[in-house]
């Protein structure tokens, strides 16, 4: 694997690509993990709770996961890494400059996500570094259903 220094921007800028890497394996949203976010968060909104008012009521058959349960996933979603950023003591989560939730993830479905680095860029604080993180349902490659512009500091 790869190293780079945290603070050797030239070097980081070759991780900088309008390609995204190799899937991550698929996870299986259920009900269950549904009813467990809903329950955590009070977002307990029918579309996502009652499997048998979505069969009918609902435009999509069944229930969807929560789109911020499709966000918070994202770790279990992870890739083995293709480079490692060494040399530094903090990350520093920084936020986010896009989240977009571009389509529903059916109960029972399976999600897989890949990335792309796609900014890298020396700040006052740190080496900033903008992941683009996709979301796709598994068989359902052409778009994704969430889209994540991950930003972390390197300190």
């Amino acid at each position: 694997m790869e190293q780079y220094q945290y603070n050797d921007i030239d070097a980081l800028q070759g991780l900088v690509s309008d390609t995204f890497g190799a899937w991550s394996q698929p996870l299986e949203i259920t009900q269950q993990m549904i009813n467990q976010f809903a329950e955590l968060t009070g977002d307990t909104y029918w579309i996502h709770t009652d499997p048998e008012k979505a069969k009918t009521d609902s435009p999509f058959g069944t229930t969807i996961a929560h789109g911020f349960l499709t966000l918070v996933m994202m770790p279990k979603m992870v890739n083995t890494p293709t480079y490692e950023v060494t040399g530094y003591n903090n990350i520093l989560n920084y936020g986010s400059d896009k989240l977009r939730f571009t389509g529903p993830v059916p109960v029972g479905s399976s999600v897989r996500m890949r990335s792309r680095v796609k900014e890298v860029t020396a700040t006052p604080k740190g080496t900033k570094m903008v992941l683009e993180q996709h979301i796709h349902v598994v068989g359902q490659d052409e778009r994704p259903v969430l889209i994540y512009e991950l930003i972390m500091i390197y300190m």
